[in-house]
């Protein structure tokens, strides 16, 4: 009887404790809060890199729009809506470019045809991930000047 008693203990198969359970568990937990924190950064990063691109390819289109009509935009939308006057839709040959989206935090891209910060051209900018204006992360075309 002795024998059959050991025998089934050794094909018994064994279990995890609470312990180990919970240690792999506080392991993935703390695995996924590193991965996270590090995807995170990259994607800001990658929010203010698309927006300097997107602000640096706008400048064709505005610069266009000065050949044709021999000034900048009033607004931003002046590169895809036909000017009212008719002296300028005379020179206003097509949409110089599609609508222009929000950046990359859903708020509209600000624009001034008589800079500030540009004193000779236009400012061109994004709040930035702050959504503020006038705050240390703005990105504009004034970035490559200062």
């Amino acid at each position: 009887m002795r024998e059959r008693t050991r025998f089934r203990s050794k094909t018994r198969p064994t279990a995890f404790t609470l312990i180990e359970v919970l240690l792999v568990l506080i392991i993935l937990v703390i695995l996924g809060s590193l991965a996270a924190s590090v995807f995170t950064g990259t994607q800001d990063k990658a929010n203010v890199q698309a927006t300097t691109v997107q602000i640096g390819l706008l400048e064709e289109p505005i610069n266009r729009y000065r050949l044709s009509l021999n000034k900048y935009p009033e607004e931003i939308k002046d590169l895809w809506e036909p000017p009212t006057d008719s002296d300028e839709e005379e020179k206003w040959g097509s949409p110089y470019m599609k609508k222009l989206g929000d950046d990359p935090w859903g708020n509209p891209y600000q624009y001034l045809a008589e800079g500030e910060k540009n004193e000779d051209s236009y400012d061109l900018w994004s709040y930035g991930p702050d959504g503020e204006d006038g705050t240390e992360d703005d990105i504009g075309n004034w970035e490559d000047e200062e």
